[in-house]
Order: C-alpha cells, then sequence, then structure tokens
C-alpha cells in the first residue's frame, strides 16, 4: 500500500514505522518542517509538496493525518480529502471541535470516504476481557459480584487544559466501549482555573450504565488506569502510553501483555478484522468523544451536570431545523406585517390617500404567497431524493447533540 502523511506526530509516527517494516512505502509527505527530525519517514521523500498531491488516488491510497501543529489550511485539505472519497487515517483528537467533526461526518457519508480515528486501544484483548467481566457481573453470571462502579485514572505530566481535553477524548471511547452510551456528564473542579483541569474529575452516568469516574492524576510514567471495582474486589488494566511497555491485567495476580498500536491500524487500513470481538472505531465513534470531551469545560464552567441525548446529523436533519427556525421566523414577520398594514391603512383613510390603502390591503395576498412558496420548500428533499439512485445515499450515521 502506498501512504501520504499530512503533518507528523507521535501516534502517526508509530503507524509509519509499522506501515514500512510491513512492507508499505510512503510516497508522498505534506505540511512537514524541512528540518523535521522525524525519522520514520526516508529521506528520499520529499516533505514539503503541496496537500493537493494527496487528492491524486494513483499517488497514494490512503493519507494519515497528525494532530501536532494544527491549523485551517490542514482543516481544509481533510475536508477536501473526504470530499474526493479518499481513505483517511486520522489522529485523535484532531481538534476539540464537535461541529467540526459532525461536519467531517456529513462529508463522509454524501462522499463515501473511509475514516478511520487513531483509536487503537479499544482492539487489545485486555479491553475485551474487561469488558466480558462487567457485562457478567451486571447479568449476575461471576462468582466477584456485581460491578459497582468502574474508575479512570489518566496519568499525565502535562495537565494543562489541552493536553486533559484531549486525553479525555481518547480515554472517553473506552468509557463507551466498557459502560455503554452515557446520558449525564457532570464535573469536579473549581471554575476554569488551570488547578481545576490539573485535578479534573469527570462522571459519567446514565439510566442503564455503570457509574464511571475519569480523572487526572500527575504521573511521571504517563498512561491509563481502568479498575472495574465489584462486589468482592477489583479488577484492573494498566495502559502505558509507551508502546514499547505491555499492558498489564491486575485480578489477584497480574499477567502482561504487549500491545503494537500502529501494526493494528496498518490491519485496519488493510481491511484485516480485529482479532478481538471488539469492534474498530469508525468516525462516528470518534465524533461522539470529541464531542463529550468539549462538554466538559461547560458542565465546568456552569458547575452542574449535564443531560446528553441523542439526535440524528444529517443534511435531511439539518434542512428540517433551518425550516422550523425558518417557519418561526414567517409567523413573527406576518404579525409584524399585519400590524403595519392595519396602521397604514388607517392612515390613508385618515388622509384620503387611496394608493396607501391599496398597498395596505394587499397584505393577505403577500402572506399567502410567502407560506405558499415555504409549504413548497418543505418538498425539496423528496425531490431531490428522487433523483439520486438509491445506492447513492448512503445511511446517515447517529449523531449526537448535548442538551
Amino acid at each position: 500500500m502506498k501512504l501520504g502523511v499530512l503533518g507528523m506526530d507521535s501516534r502517526i509516527a508509530q503507524v509509519v514505522t509499522a506501515a514500512v517494516a510491513g512492507g508499505d512505502t510512503v510516497t508522498i509527505a505534506c505540511d512537514l518542517d524541512a528540518d523535521d527530525p522525524t525519522t520514520c519517514i526516508p529521506a528520499t521523500v520529499p516533505r514539503d509538496v503541496s496537500w493537493e498531491r494527496l487528492l491524486d488516488p494513483g499517488g497514494c491510497d490512503a493519507v494519515l493525518v497528525a494532530a501536532d501543529r494544527w491549523s485551517d489550511r490542514r482543516a481544509d485539505a481533510v475536508r477536501s480529502l473526504a470530499q474526493a472519497g479518499r481513505t483517511l487515517l486520522l489522529s485523535h483528537p484532531l481538534v476539540l471541535s464537535m461541529l467540526w467533526a459532525y461536519e467531517l461526518d456529513m462529508i463522509r457519508t454524501d462522499s463515501g470516504a473511509r475514516l478511520i480515528p487513531l483509536l487503537p486501544e479499544r482492539l487489545h484483548p485486555f479491553i475485551e476481557r474487561l469488558r466480558t467481566r462487567i457485562e457478567a457481573g451486571l447479568a449476575g453470571a461471576t462468582s466477584a459480584g456485581a460491578i459497582e462502579t468502574i474508575t479512570f485514572e489518566r496519568r499525565l505530566v502535562d495537565r494543562s487544559r489541552a493536553a486533559v481535553l484531549a486525553a479525555l477524548a481518547r480515554d472517553v471511547d473506552l468509557v463507551r466501549v466498557l459502560a455503554g452510551e452515557p446520558s449525564r456528564l457532570s464535573t469536579l473542579g473549581g471554575g476554569e482555573s488551570e488547578t481545576a483541569w490539573a485535578a479534573l474529575a469527570v462522571g459519567f452516568s446514565g439510566p442503564a450504565q455503570l457509574p464511571v469516574r475519569w480523572q487526572a492524576v500527575r504521573g511521571d510514567r504517563p498512561g491509563l488506569r481502568i479498575t472495574a471495582v465489584h462486589a468482592r474486589g477489583s479488577c484492573a488494566v494498566d495502559i502505558p502510553d509507551d508502546p514499547d511497555l505491555p499492558w498489564t491485567w491486575s485480578d489477584g495476580r497480574d499477567e502482561t501483555a504487549p500491545f503494537e498500536p500502529g501494526a493494528l491500524m496498518v490491519d485496519e487500513l488493510h481491511g484485516r478484522r480485529p482479532a478481538t470481538g471488539v469492534p474498530a472505531a469508525v468516525w462516528p465513534d470518534a465524533a461522539r468523544a470529541v464531542e463529550l470531551a468539549e462538554t466538559v469545560p461547560r458542565s465546568l464552567a456552569k458547575g452542574r451536570a449535564i443531560d446528553l441525548h441523542q439526535e440524528e446529523f444529517s443534511e435531511i436533519g439539518t434542512f428540517r431545523g433551518t425550516m422550523a427556525s425558518l417557519g418561526c421566523g414567517l409567523v413573527l414577520a406576518a404579525l409584524l406585517l399585519l400590524l403595519l398594514a392595519t396602521l397604514v391603512g388607517g392612515v390613508a383613510r385618515a388622509a384620503g390617500w387611496q394608493f396607501g390603502e391599496r398597498i395596505a390591503g394587499v397584505w393577505p395576498q403577500i402572506v399567502l404567497a410567502v407560506l405558499g412558496v415555504f409549504l413548497a420548500l418543505q418538498f425539496l428533499p423528496l425531490l431531490v431524493g428522487a433523483g439520486r439512485p438509491a445506492g447513492d445515499r448512503p445511511p446517515a450515521p447517529p449523531g449526537r447533540r448535548r442538551e
């Protein structure tokens, strides 16, 4: 497989290294500094070519997009590549913007582009084992007893706002895999100060979901520890950020297993199914994770929990929302026109101004014509849909919006 690179960060570098080791080649590199010390890309590959070259399917089969040094120029490039239907492997999170993530999702739905978020942690066998243990505990099918709570302890060296939210945007994908879709998010912290981010705690809950607590803590060895507490003890998975270190499973005894995130994502690029029962992440999963992370500052500033609900993000949904807003505006405009016509008509009659009376008398026809056009627009989706073959209209993925 021929790969193109748009930017570079540590996670994309792992994928490039694994791809080259597996026989793939990097043919195009864009948005890289000429003196970038990255050694995973051969020196013969130019690093300063225009990203427009990535649009050519003959130049590369897939494009790897990094998050470091993110810019509007790179965002425009990603939109254009998605519109062209290219295969993209996207570092996560690229940018903490729910609107941008769902805009990209709608482009993907329309163009058929394949967008793969770089979320390999869910594919480790320990995650599948932990999820199985949680499900068995909920069903009462284990002697350890029911699972009572799940804690996520994220160890960070840099606990600034940007670093904490980026880590949460990655970890919340595991929250959804292990505990299900949250319907409420709450935070603990003192406003928007730096101390609040350094010790941020986020709670996820829902009617059919286990209570989950995610917390940022200081740690010299960055990583994540997931602990499922049950009636007779606990089981835990320790996930180091360093890919050279193995994962550790603790359940009365310690067990280690290696993890190669770059190789897993290369397998996903090649269409090879993961060996675990947990499916690989798709772009709506990444968009949902960005939305949940973006909700945290709002909860922290307001000092209250945020209720979440699901809503479809699609072109037809956007059209319906626009029509609903426009309908309300037309009702208010009709009332205003009624008041103005009554006022002008009264003044014209008192002054004997016949032309003014005629103008004031045509307002019902104007309102009727505008409302007729508005009602006709409601059939526009049917006309557009009827003109497209059924195979060209992929189903819109479920998006979510906070309430």
